[in-house]
């Protein structure tokens, strides 16, 4: 029983030290998220920024996983070149070395002070960065009382003989041991959590300096472990930053554990207190790693690439933008176009599936609806960032207004595939699983509506190509159509209402949400025709009526 309550406070006094690990790392983010990333985005023109934007980056979010993702992402996005990234890693790692040093300081006693200071500004605070700075300070306090609590949790498994046997086993394989660890680390996702644990067992004098040795390297090779992971179906240049760092921690960890007997020896003749070992080798091996491992990132970085090579680009990423062509911009922009009429098509598949689902009471209609707003999303996006790098040197008036008249469609699309995903498929869903009918006036009407869209769709696909004037205009006649045909079917729907029809009943909410949201995608379909309508001088910039 005894050795149960022990097991309880330890893993509970583990758990209290994650728990406010991500306190702190989700407080940072709502207080700092957005300067962090724009800070670690921006702050990768050299390798010494790289170096400090992860080291900041990773002491105020706790967590080196987290700046490896961020990093990992804006590679993906080509914002980050792939040597400064590897840089910003090692800098994390250093981070999160520096926490570990910091909180083993012997700062304890604080715990109660941050706890009731964070409480006190997150309640008292009105904005979400003083709440985050609140949930911040209250995740600190909650580290630090995990470490006396460890301390505790420990102290009778220190006169254990079965921990003795089993740290004596382990004393006798160091691979073993650096294995053990590094499993403790992936498992919890924080080398931080580990280093803390081997931390309260070395300071009550029971682990040799070589043992702590190979513990501590373990750590920090499971907490490389958990970014690789959770980029394992990201991008290929997203990939070969989370394994680069792997691959130097795991290649750091084997040197420092083959000099692991001399390396102790070393320890024993410097003034380091026994007690706070663990995160004197933690520091000193991320320090040394880093100093080692600089010089080589861009070999890391072409190792990596050959090791981990582009995809054959899918079907599902941009087909016409061109690199090459940025410097001709007639070439870029008609590319541009071609690649927005294929999210154009992707949207009218999204419709017709919606459609098809609706009508057919068939949910398997829907199924690839959010892998195309996906490919939706994606494309718009990539579209954005192509014709930003366009740039406006060079560029004619003319040109210039054609690459924003191509970048508002494509945003409008966007909408159109959120609006369709987030809205209408699911509105449809809730029509099919619970067995709705629509009385057959309502199914008429939202059934001519859907077509109508639909066709507005080609219209302005037509109209986003030719940039016909008269085809602008006659789409421009028909939102006032559709916007008639709304109020019409929502008139109608209220008399049945009234009238007491049962079918009208169960399904009123349903059949105003689907008309309002046919409404809004047909808005968004219009907005192609504006500028062609703008520069013809055929659009009034207000519907109102002038006086008298």
């Amino acid at each position: 029983m005894e050795s149960i309550i022990v097991m309880v406070n330890l893993f509970g006094a583990v758990a209290l030290l994650l728990f406010g690990l991500s306190q702190v790392k989700e407080g940072a983010t709502r207080a700092f998220g957005i300067k962090l990333r724009t800070g670690l985005a921006q702050g990768t023109s050299g390798p010494v920024r790289s170096f400090l934007g992860g080291f900041v980056a990773t002491v105020a979010l706790q967590s080196s996983t987290a700046t490896a993702l961020m990093i990992a992402s804006f590679v993906e996005k080509g914002l980050v070149r792939a040597r400064m990234a590897q840089i910003v890693l090692l800098g994390a790692n250093v981070g999160t070395a520096v926490t570990a040093w910091i909180v083993a300081t012997g700062i304890d006693w604080l715990s109660p002070l941050l706890i009731l200071a964070g409480v006190m500004l997150y309640r008292a605070g009105r904005s979400s960065a003083k709440q985050g700075a609140g949930m911040a300070l209250v995740g600190i306090g909650l580290m630090l009382l995990s470490l006396h609590l460890l301390g505790l949790a420990t102290e009778p498994m220190r006169q254990s003989p079965a921990l003795g046997a089993f740290l004596t086993m382990l004393d006798s394989a160091w691979p073993v041991a650096l294995i053990f660890a590094a499993v403790l680390a992936f498992v919890s996702s924080s080398s931080l959590a580990v280093v803390v644990l081997i931390l309260s067992l070395s300071s009550a004098g029971i682990l040799s300096s070589g043992l702590t040795i190979a513990l501590v390297l373990g750590a920090n090779l499971g907490g490389a472990v958990p970014p690789v992971i959770a980029t394992l179906s990201a991008s290929a240049s997203a990939r070969r930053v989370t394994a680069g760092n792997l691959v130097v921690r795991a290649i750091g960890c084997l040197i420092a554990l083959s000099a692991a007997v001399p390396v102790a020896g070393f320890l024993q003749t410097l003034p380091l207190s026994s007690a706070k070992l663990p995160v004197d080798i933690h520091l000193l091996f991320n320090v040394a790693l880093a100093v080692l491992a600089w010089p080589f990132s861009s070999l890391l970085s072409a190792a990596m690439l050959r090791l981990i090579p582009d995809e054959p680009k899918a079907e599902t990423g941009p087909l016409y933008l061109d690199d090459r062509a940025l410097t001709t911009p007639v070439i870029a922009l008609s590319g541009a176009t071609r690649e927005v009429l294929r999210v154009g098509d992707l949207i009218e598949a999204m419709l017709i599936g919606t459609m098809n689902a609706f009508n057919r009471n068939n949910l398997a209609e829907l199924k690839d609806i959010a892998k195309l707003e996906k490919q939706v999303d994606l494309l718009q996006q990539e579209v954005k960032i192509y014709l930003s790098r366009l740039g406006r040197a060079g560029l004619s008036d003319e040109n210039g207004r054609r690459s924003i008249v191509i970048i508002d469609y494509a945003i409008n699309l966007e909408h159109i595939g959120d609006i369709i995903e987030k809205g209408l498929t699911e509105q449809v869903k809730k029509k099919i699983d619970n067995g709705l009918k629509f009385s057959e006036d309502g199914y008429q009407e939202l059934k001519t509506l859907f077509n109508l869209t639909i066709d507005n769709l080609r219209i302005a696909q037509t109209i986003f190509v030719t940039r016909d004037a008269d085809l602008a205009r006659h789409l421009m006649e028909v939102k006032v159509d559709v916007r008639h045909m709304e109020k019409r079917s929502s008139e109608r729907h209220l008399e049945r209402l009234r009238d007491g029809r049962a079918d009208s009943l169960q399904t009123s909410s349903l059949h105003l949400d689907i008309l309002r949201d046919l409404k809004r995608i047909n808005a968004h379909i219009v907005s192609v025709a504006h500028p062609i309508l703008d520069e013809s001088g055929l659009l009034t910039e207000s519907r109102l009526r002038l006086p008298g």
